[in-house]
């Protein structure tokens, strides 16, 4: 009988998704990919980050699962979590001792013109996800929610020990809505449980619709940046890498009771993974302008509806619980980002956008 832990990561064709499974190489895991591939944004570059990690897309069907060319312990199933059924049996079937899930609908702004996306993907798939958790135990279940969360929060740096009851967006709203089912069923039902508030992610492989890439591609192909708050917006950018690390460190790291002799206490934790170090968007375009030799034009607009004007995590508790402190800084990361980005583009090129 295989001795080798069991991993679920849902979202794995997506952005972070997708370097997880890339980092779980090790001979002690069996990871199962997930994702339902939809078109939020180009789907190419979805199935792209699948080719990286081994799985022919010839070879990719609904409720599929596919073993990688790469790596044997790899695999990938085309999977809609509000396919509440097909997902049971597939727990049913796999016996995951661990479930880091990372699939979510996400961007604030869409969350505006298409909310009932999110009221499928991040509420209903969240809970069939937290359904299946209850029927056949985990050992530990580990969500993605957002630094979003903290809405009109004035506290800075933000602390997970603040206030996050005033979403002023119906993405933050879901991913608030996310961390407290999952409290309820840690209590209710005693599954280990993780949340992760992560800070404005960005790296290789990245979304198109984030700040990064965007900015990338419009200096690269002579369209207008837009900046809101006329410029005056600090985002605690965090390197993709230094993400990677706190997840893998944090899913062998599964909360458990404090004290069973006093009122009993969820098997519950919360942690901000973010850079500890906000740095305004006119530096990250200045870092891109550099990078792509080219000067970026930029309209300064007023803040747009759901957005807020600086981001800025305390990750103090995270330093506790794992040793580790995200340290890539953003020059460094913007580098290695744009040696990605050139290399990508060049070999995928594209349309401008009107």
């Amino acid at each position: 009988m295989s001795m080798k832990k069991r991993i679920l990561v849902t979202g794995s064709a997506g952005f972070i998704g997708h370097h997880v499974v890339m980092a779980l190489r090790e001979a002690q895991f069996e990871v199962v990919g997930l994702d339902v591939i939809n078109h939020y944004y180009d789907p190419a570059l979805k199935y792209d980050r699948l080719k990286e990690q081994g799985f022919d897309r010839s070879r990719i069907g609904y409720n599929t699962c596919i073993r990688s060319s790469d790596n044997p312990s790899r695999q990938f199933i085309l999977l809609d979590l509000t396919d509440a059924r097909t997902l049971e049996k597939l727990f049913q079937e796999q016996a995951f001792d661990i479930v880091v899930h990372l699939a979510a609908q996400a961007g604030v702004l869409y969350s505006l013109e298409n909310p009932m996306a999110y009221v499928e993907s991040n509420l209903v798939g969240f809970a069939n996800m937290l359904e299946a958790c209850r029927k056949h135990p985990v050992k530990h279940f580990l969500f993605a929610s957002s630094s979003s969360v903290y809405g009109q929060n004035l506290e800075i740096p933000f602390s997970t020990s603040h206030r996050t009851d005033q979403p002023i967006s119906f993405y933050a709203a879901t991913k608030k809505a996310n961390e407290v089912m999952a409290h309820s069923y840690a209590h209710l039902y005693g599954i280990p449980t993780t949340g992760m508030r992560f800070f404005t992610v960005y790296g290789p492989w990245g979304r198109p619709d984030m700040a990064c890439l965007q900015f990338a591609r419009c200096i690269a192909e002579e369209r207008t940046i837009r900046l809101y708050n006329q410029g005056n917006m600090w985002r605690d950018f965090t390197y993709i890498d230094d993400v990677v690390t706190a997840v893998t460190k944090l899913l062998l790291r599964a909360p458990k009771v404090a004290n069973k002799k006093r009122a009993p206490e969820a098997p519950y934790r919360l942690y901000n993974i973010g850079h500890n170090q906000p740095v305004q968007l006119l530096e990250m375009v200045a870092l891109l302008e550099r990078g792509l030799h080219k000067k970026a034009s930029i309209d300064l607009l007023s803040m747009q509806p759901g957005d807020v004007p600086v981001t800025y995590a305390d990750v103090e508790s995270l330093v506790t619980a794992i040793g580790y402190r995200p340290r890539t800084s953003l020059a460094e990361g913007i580098g290695k980002f744009l040696d990605w980005f050139k290399a990508y583009y060049t070999a995928h090129p594209v349309e401008k956008a009107a």
